[in-house]
């Protein structure tokens, strides 16, 4: 099998570098707007309000970081004019692999919000990205917050962490058993101060948006 090209090695590189070169960059990223509903030492309730995200789902992947990559790689593509518009997206924070676990293995899927200029109709992407736009209804999400660098050695744990406080403080419902997302914010150059979280759809709180959403939307946390 022929070797990868140096163009190759160099363009993984460059992703991987942007790859969550969002918040901290000295440029104002825009980020879904979200009310804060209920905070504990280690995990936090948000209310987001309706989103729009395009979604890149991964087939044949082993890994989340492999998904993370390849998924973003589309995405990325996609804000930089592929699509039937060729119109220049801005970059939105944060970048979101979800996972779902099943018996015959995981699927993943990594979406960016749309800019809310283009929420209502966005650039339709390019057919080869296979790109969804996936519509989310206001929802709660569950947040434990984690530093250093999301990696497949260290997501399960973040994971069951956030779990377990919520078996412990909360008294809601998870929307699924099955399925967590990762958001990443920082650039890979950033190696202090990272910041990370894991996100699970709740329900169940009292708050208006916290009862019993699931069913309306298109896609999960």
């Amino acid at each position: 099998m022929e070797s990868p090209s140096p163009y190759h090695h160099a363009l993984t590189a460059f992703l991987l570098g942007f790859i969550i070169n969002l918040v901290f960059s000295g440029q104002a990223v825009e980020s879904p707007e979200y009310a804060l509903i209920h905070q504990q030492s280690d995990f936090e309730i948000r209310l987001y309000k309706d989103i729009s995200w395009m979604s890149a789902p991964v087939v044949q992947a082993t890994s989340f970081q492999r998904s993370t990559k390849a998924g973003f790689h589309r995405l990325y593509q996609y804000i930089h004019g592929a699509n039937l518009n060729s119109t220049q997206l801005a970059m939105t924070a944060p970048v979101l692999t979800t996972i779902t676990e099943a018996p015959r293995g995981s699927s993943f899927s990594v979406k960016m919000s749309l800019p809310a200029y283009y929420e209502g109709t966005p650039p339709q992407p390019n057919s080869e990205l296979d790109l969804q736009l996936e519509k989310w209804r206001a929802k709660c999400i569950a947040i434990r917050k984690f530093s250093g660098f999301a990696s497949d050695d260290n997501i399960s744990e973040e994971v069951e962490a956030l779990g377990t406080s919520l078996n412990e403080h909360w008294n809601g419902t998870l929307e699924s058993k099955s399925s967590y997302t990762i958001a990443q914010y920082n650039a890979s150059s950033h190696l202090s101060g990272r910041l990370n979280e894991v996100w699970m759809a709740v329900s169940g709180f009292g708050a208006e948006g916290c009862s019993s959403h699931g069913s309306h939307d298109q896609g999960h946390a």
